[in-house]
């Protein structure tokens, strides 16, 4: 059996799939101070239902963790930390870009720097751009600054020289230095994390990691020792923000190589799901309870992008540059808005309606789960007649819809001349419209039709809004999963261990030597391999995914293409080629008469921990839902205004090639769809519902 975990803000999410992928779903409540008890209660919920520990073989992660941790959640306390640089660059960390979160606001402040000034202590040496020793570590420099940090109890040094990526000898004998005069000191070096040039980011990143690592390696023990204590001898995998697995271990060394794990599972798992139904293009759209994410997958792989601002704010669905802490490591490219069924309404100062950014969260949660009276999208689809006036979960969460109502009429009484269902379908339209956005910046704004892709719409919400942000962005083809609510979960099932490895090249192409190139190619790939074998993974499971980033002269951003293999002269020609056609897609232009400089190149492999999954079988007849699907009728009102009475089918009884048209309503144990007038659906072989127009 294989077993995955995906924690989220509110719920913990268990899928176990058998060998015949018969699942077994769970929900616990989340437990923020210390998520690995929730982890456990499922395990122990899991083994109650009569599973023997004996019989898990792989245990799939994802976390929250490290995002808490920086976004200062209180009970998840950072290490004591100190930052050595060259002498003179100290303030590299605070001074960082020219970038303003807010252009015009005068009193903007940075984020604050994750290492106090008193504790980045300056080192004599220097490193010259072409990797040459300008001046050798000065030694009594790293013993004075050994003093300040007894002094000061730093458990955590993190080393970041000037030029390390291209000559690393200084910060390694500055670790040995360190090391040797404190033995118990977490030493993380610049070179070792991220070897690319960019004082400011390479300093950041080398800061985040190390501030993280006590942390999630104190995590990670304490869930190895649970599940250990609970007789489960599987190995634990955690999902990494690139959308690629790794052992605890593994881990453990890339602690920030988890700051958008959850996240990255329900992305991979749509891009596995799209590659199984043979979509092309395929954009995720995830809605929970507090937020809604989208991300782009083309042939197959989602779209992965190698910075990102850890901790910091978004504004519709667009990340606010110098917001936050830059970061370099692959992560899957996701556009997230605060908008889920949790997300409140309000009427502002000028008697407009609005909704959000604020949420009730679970607690209090909607007004129909009777704790509190704030009006939210729940509440509203409640209202529209969309949602279970009744109960969710299979009968386990209790709904409260006089409650709902209620929330509803006291905006109404604010707005002159709307009732509760104007209101309702209101609080619809402005959620509808601003998640919407959110797929449209990782589609157009990314360079693609929108209209060439297909939405997988999963978690609690998706599906029940997926027609209207479907329709917004001219998509003719939903695919909901089987377990939308657990969808994150069943992409830590079935995604593949990922290692990146990078080294600068900083030429310009032109001057590039193709044996060159194919050697440093071939170096990282044997990192990548050594490091594949070391989480159990052979060359017979194994592929290396090539890439190199290229710019124009005088840019300060890169775009990545495929680089062939092996990377010859015809390889480095259609690799140029690869990124004038992406330049013209994303930014509207191309030229030849600016010459092309190679930043980067960089090298995935990529290792499959499990077999492929079953085969679907046949479809059958197409035909109408039975008798015993049909639930319920219940009055809806339509995206368009109109009232309909909607048949409400049980998904579990549901079989291959049923089909009926909208407006209708489709309960899932963990999910509602909603299927709108003028949308057809229909259930395939793999047990997808797939909503199409009329």
């Amino acid at each position: 059996m294989r077993v995955g975990l995906d924690v989220g803000g509110t719920f913990t999410d268990l899928l176990a799939l058998d060998d015949a992928a018969r699942p077994v779903r769970i929900k616990v409540p989340s437990t923020p101070h210390a998520p690995e008890r929730a982890v456990l209660e499922a395990l122990r919920r899991l083994l109650g239902g009569g599973v023997a520990p004996a019989s898990i073989g792989f245990i799939g992660h994802s976390t929250t963790l490290a995002t808490n941790a920086l976004l200062g959640q209180v009970g998840l306390d950072l290490p004591r930390i100190a930052l050595l640089t060259t002498e003179g660059f100290r303030d590299v960390l605070e001074i960082g870009r020219q970038q303003r979160s807010a252009l015009y606001d005068p009193y903007v402040t940075r984020p604050r720097p994750l290492v106090p000034r008193a504790l980045r202590v300056g080192i004599r040496e220097r490193i010259g751009a072409d990797g040459s020793v300008l001046e050798p570590l000065d030694a009594a420099s790293v013993e004075a600054a050994c003093t300040l940090l007894e002094r000061e109890r730093v458990t955590v040094a993190a080393v970041a020289f000037l030029h390390s990526y291209r000559n690393s000898s200084h910060e390694r004998a500055a670790r040995a230095l360190l090391r040797r005069r404190m033995p118990g000191l977490d030493v993380v070096l610049s070179s070792d994390v991220d070897p690319e040039y960019r004082e400011y980011e390479r300093s950041s990143t080398t800061v985040v990691h190390a501030l993280l690592g006590p942390l999630v390696r104190g995590y990670l023990t304490a869930l190895a020792a649970g599940v250990a204590g609970l007789g489960i001898a599987a190995p634990i995998y955690v999902m990494q923000s690139n959308g690629g697995m790794a052992s605890l271990a593994a881990v453990a060394s890339r602690p920030a190589s988890t700051i958008e794990s959850g996240p990255a599972a329900g992305a991979i798992g749509a891009a596995l799901l799209g590659r199984r139904l043979g979509y092309a293009r395929v954009i995720s759209f995830d809605m929970g309870g507090t937020t809604a994410k989208a991300a782009t997958i083309v042939d197959g792989r989602a779209e992965v992008v190698h910075e990102f601002e850890a901790a910091g704010r978004t504004h519709s669905g667009r990340a606010v540059k110098g917001s936050g802490y830059p970061v370099r490591f692959p992560f899957v490219d996701l556009a997230e808005v605060s908008a889920g069924g949790g997300t409140m309404a309000r009427v502002d100062d000028a008697g407009a309606l609005r909704v959000g950014p604020l949420s009730a969260g679970a607690d209090p949660g909607p007004a129909a789960y009777g704790r509190g009276d704030a009006a939210t999208v729940t509440d509203a689809n409640i209202v529209l007649g969309r949602l279970n006036p009744r109960a969710l979960l299979g009968g386990a969460l209790p709904i409260d819809a006089r409650r709902s109502e209620f929330a509803l009429d006291a905006l109404a009484s604010r707005l002159r001349g709307f009732d509760r269902f104007s209101v309702a379908a209101g609080i619809v339209r402005l959620i509808d419209s601003e998640m919407a956005k959110v797929a449209r910046i990782v589609s157009v704004e990314r360079g693609y039709d929108a209209r060439e892709f297909s939405l997988i719409a999963f978690g609690g919400g998706g599906p029940l809004h997926a027609c209207a942000v479907a329709a917004e962005l001219g998509i003719r083809r939903i695919v909901v999963p089987a377990e939308p609510g657990l969808f994150s979960a069943r992409g830590l099932l079935e995604a593949d261990v990922r290692i990146s490895h990078v080294h600068s090249l900083l030429l310009p192409f032109e001057a590039l030597v193709a044996e060159d190139v194919e050697a440093v190619f071939t170096a990282l790939e044997r990192r990548g391999a050594a490091e594949l074998a070391t989480q159990g993974l052979g060359a017979e499971s194994t592929l290396h995914v090539r890439e190199l980033e290229l710019r124009y002269a005088g840019q300060s951003f890169e775009l990545r293409v495929a680089a062939g293999h092996p990377f010859d002269a015809a390889a480095g020609a259609a690799a140029l080629a690869a990124f004038h056609a992406r330049h013209r897609a994303v930014y509207g232009f191309a030229t030849d008469d600016e010459p092309v400089e190679a930043v980067t190149a960089r090298a995935t492999a990529v290792g499959s921990l499990c077999n492929d999954a079953p085969a679907a079988p046949a479809a059958g007849p197409a035909h109408e839902p039975g008798g015993d699907a049909l639930l319920d009728r219940r009055e809806v009102i339509t995206a368009s205004g109109e009232r309909r009475v909607a048949p409400v089918y049980a998904r579990e009884r549901l079989h291959p090639g049923a089909r009926f048209a909208g407006p209708a309503i489709v309960e899932f144990y963990d999910a509602t769809a909603y299927v709108d007038g003028g949308w057809n659906a229909s259930l395939d072989p793999l047990e997808n519902l797939i909503l199409e127009p009329a």
